[in-house]
């Protein structure tokens, strides 16, 4: 017998509610796009979503990266250390810990899990001031490791690597590997890794991001502008237009906002088919 299923009914409320919300969200990034490609002199002077005047696009990037005397490029390499040394030790610890808490049974554990819970809670502009303090007290303020050594500690992807481990990886697999005489770390880095391989790329997304655009811990610990980070710099360069007798440079802030974004865009597109595959796969674990 022949079964019939009916098409799912589209919702014209919902449908507009999504492109509403779609709307909404390209909003902001259309305006920035738009206004990078005006001079300084027809920004206040047209209307920020439609061109206007000469289209000023590679003029206004020449500037950005010439702009007292290059200082963009070094701020956009100080954000890729920032990146690769403080989002990729998150990353790895935690992997490693999220896999040994999932998998290894040791006393004080459900203290640990109330630990990472509990500093999941807590909001990182509450420990700015204390680990600000305790920076001072070392002498590490005002150096790049002020910036990366609070990065590399990321309780929320701790969490998400302790409960990802958890379903992703059988313990009869990793019971067969040690029966066969590999080591814990050989058994990690041979079979564990490549099946943690999804989690860790939405782990290393989430505090990715977090360490691009991470602007409250860099503003308090850096006061030497060869440190800054693009959120800084391009906040400071803001800042030094709007004061009294200033040269305006607002088309450079948004210029540069523009170029700030796009490696972020660029990061999504290429991991996109890892984190997709992720979400999948935990979508039809039963």
């Amino acid at each position: 017998m022949a079964h019939s299923f009916a098409r799912p009914r589209k919702s014209v409320t919902l449908t507009i509610l999504m492109a509403g919300l779609v709307v909404y969200s390209l909003f902001p990034l259309w305006w920035l796009l738009m206004s990078a490609t005006k001079p300084q002199e027809l920004l206040s002077g047209s209307f920020g979503l439609l061109p206007a005047g000469e289209f000023a696009l590679f003029a206004n990037i020449s500037e950005v990266l010439t702009h007292q005397d290059g200082i963009f490029v070094r701020w956009f390499g100080n954000t890729v250390v920032y990146v690769l040394a403080g989002a990729g030790g998150a990353t790895l610890f935690a992997a490693l810990g999220g896999y040994g808490l999932a998998k290894y049974r040791f006393r004080g554990r459900n203290a640990v899990f109330a630990t990472v819970l509990g500093a999941v809670a807590v909001p990182g502009a509450a420990l700015a001031v204390p680990t600000f303090l305790m920076f001072s007290e070392l002498g590490l303020t005002n150096t790049m490791w002020s910036v990366i050594l609070p990065t590399m500690v990321s309780p929320f992807g701790l969490y998400l690597m302790w409960v990802f481990a958890s379903e992703a990886i059988p313990t009869e697999l990793l019971e067969a590997a040690r029966v066969d005489g590999a080591g814990e770390w050989r058994t990690f880095f041979t079979i564990s890794l490549r099946l943690l391989a999804p989690g860790i790329v939405t782990v290393a997304l989430f505090v990715i991001v977090a360490t691009w655009n991470n602007y409250f811990l860099p503003l308090i610990m850096l006061s030497d502008k060869n440190l800054f980070p693009l959120a800084i710099g391009l906040a400071s360069w803001n800042a030094d237009a709007t004061g009294v007798g200033a040269t305006p440079v607002f088309h450079l802030v948004i210029t540069g906002a523009v170029l700030t974004i796009l490696p972020i865009v660029a990061v999504f597109l290429l991991l996109q088919r890892y984190w997709q595959s992720g979400l999948s796969a935990g979508g039809v674990k039963g």
